[in-house]
């Protein structure tokens, strides 16, 4: 039997509490197929513990987003994005990042991609932090309602259940009024060493995305009307955006405030297993 049929599959102990059905589900479909070793960890540290030594299997991931990013940020600080594939089925309420990256829907079809596709490699953003980005990052951040407002604050899920708790001991307005966006910040952004936009002229926002070939594609929204108001687009390697205490959201994760941080595309430096589509 080859590496490929030899799978540890790391199963996010979210995925376990919220739908456990669609795990078994999983489980069942891959071990029909391959030889198969589960791993159930506690928390985070186990579950890294469990990518680092799984030997020749091929790693994969039943989980959320945030088990997704877990994996691919423990693999790329050990420095073994290039030597595997990652699969991963999506289990749980956050799988917007899975499916555009083009994972299936599905338990089954999710976990049929993981045994009938192929490899694709993919860009990778790394921050000064050496944290990683798989899809989209935004300045400021704006908490979605479709996440509940639970986006974590620095990487700490539990001040979901405080934020959570407090808003209970609020009394509720008779009224119920639209939130407002976001106000404009004042950012100096620069791609790859050129000033885009500078501290005097506010913006709305600042996306960025990995691209391909190794760009990350660099979107900045100004604040102001008529044709200054246009937003800017450029490609770069290295993004660099530095400010007063600003906050960003990068894939599910809301971090800040900080003052300044750069990011830098690796090019093709992980890879994912997808549905093998012409």
């Amino acid at each position: 039997m080859s590496a490929r049929d030899q799978l540890l599959v790391v199963i996010d102990p979210v995925a376990r509490r919220t739908d456990g059905e669609s795990v078994r589900i999983a489980k069942d479909v891959l071990g029909a197929a391959a030889t198969v070793r589960v791993c159930l960890p506690d928390g985070p540290e186990e579950f890294a513990k469990a990518l680092v030594k799984r030997g020749a299997r091929r790693p994969v991931v039943i989980g959320d987003d945030r088990a997704l990013i877990r994996a691919v940020g423990v693999l790329h600080r050990e420095r073994e994005l290039t030597s595997c594939a990652l699969s991963v089925v999506p289990v749980g309420a956050a799988q917007t990042l899975a499916r555009a990256l083009g994972v299936p829907a599905g338990a089954v079809a999710a976990a049929r991609a993981v045994l009938e596709g192929v490899e694709r490699r993919l860009d990778l953003l790394v921050d000064d932090r050496d944290d990683v980005v798989l899809g989209e990052l935004r300045i400021p951040p704006v908490v979605s309602a479709a996440s509940g407002g639970g986006a974590a604050v620095d990487g700490h899920p539990w001040l979901r259940t405080c934020q959570s708790f407090v808003r209970t001991l609020a009394a509720r307005p008779s009224r119920v009024a639209a939130a407002p966006g976001p106000a404009p910040a004042r950012l100096r952004v620069e791609a790859d060493g050129v000033l885009v936009v500078d501290l005097d002229q506010p913006v709305e926002g600042v996306f960025l995305t990995p691209g391909d070939g190794g760009f990350a594609e660099v979107e900045v929204r100004r604040a102001a009307t008529g044709s200054e108001a246009a937003a800017l687009r450029v490609r770069a390697r290295t993004v660099t955006v530095s400010g007063s205490d600003f906050r960003y959201r990068a894939d599910a994760v809301v971090t800040g405030p900080i003052r300044t941080r750069t990011w830098t595309v690796r090019p093709r430096a992980w890879g994912l297993t997808l549905p093998d589509r012409p």
